[in-house]
């Protein structure tokens, strides 16, 4: 299947809160914003762009063939720091442009390059990933967003409750997985850059500040988003210096493989 010529575009903030400096954390000797990088690349990617605010983060991507756009330090959410790159950048409208977060270290080539795909393929604005939930405790968490698609494969809804609701199993076995195909949200996103720009203008909308889900928005402003199954599995991201360590083994793990 032919490749769209894809943009990949990572916000990186210096001032994480349970992980401050994350972008600039070591995993294997080298600053996670560079591994992230390099798994757009691999997807790729005509261009791999890091969005930060931070001089440091900029010197430590230098000579590895990453573009940088310094933004301000006053974006609400990576997603208004991509807007302000898109525009700092010069990218055209129909430009695809994947957001890929910067906690992602290990995220697969073949999952960037697929969301890349699915905005080409379905002709909506935006789009994004998801995969099966396979156990209940999964489909009870509100940190794994689930996410409900039509036919088309565009979303529905999103939530952080376990939708669709099983009314009949839930009430004979609460903590038994139920019979059907649940899907978790993966947090990978594509644009028509069009569209990322027209996202940026939305104000936030009463189900996104019910359920503190950004992609809410646009549902709610009536916007197709496009949802495809991750062709392989996405490795958590990193938040906490607990994940930077499993990080690490990982790491040591897929050197040692390598070798």
């Amino acid at each position: 299947m032919t490749l769209p010529e894809f943009i990949v575009a990572i916000p990186a903030r210096h001032a994480a809160t349970r992980l401050p400096g994350k972008p600039l954390r070591l995993i294997g000797g080298q600053p996670m914003v560079l591994h992230v990088a390099r798994r757009a690349l691999a997807a790729g990617a005509r261009e791999v762009w890091v969005a930060t605010d931070d001089a440091r983060i900029a010197q430590a991507l230098a000579g590895s063939g990453v573009q940088v756009a310094m933004t301000s330090a006053e974006h609400a959410s990576g997603t208004d720091r991509l807007a302000e790159c898109a525009r700092l950048a010069g990218w055209r409208e129909d430009a695809i442009v994947v957001n890929l977060q910067g906690d992602e270290p290990f995220a697969p080539a073949d999952g960037i390059a697929c969301v890349a795909r699915t905005v080409a393929d379905s002709g909506a604005g935006i789009a994004t990933l998801a995969t099966p939930i396979l156990d209940v405790q999964t489909l009870r968490d509100p940190n794994a967003v689930k996410v409900v698609r039509a036919d088309s494969g565009d979303a529905l809804y999103f939530s952080r409750a376990p939708v669709p609701w099983p009314r009949d199993a839930f009430a004979q076995a609460p903590d038994r997985m139920p019979d059907g195909q649940w899907l978790r949200h993966i947090g990978i996103y594509g644009y028509r850059v069009s569209a990322l720009q027209a996202f940026a203008t939305l104000p936030p909308g009463r189900l996104e500040r019910t359920e503190s889900l950004e992609q809410l928005r646009a549902l709610e402003a009536g916007w197709r988003i496009a949802v495809a199954l991750a062709p392989s599995p996405f490795p958590p991201g990193v938040d906490t210096p607990e994940d930077l360590a499993r990080a690490e083994r990982i790491h040591e793990e897929m050197t040692r493989n390598d070798g």
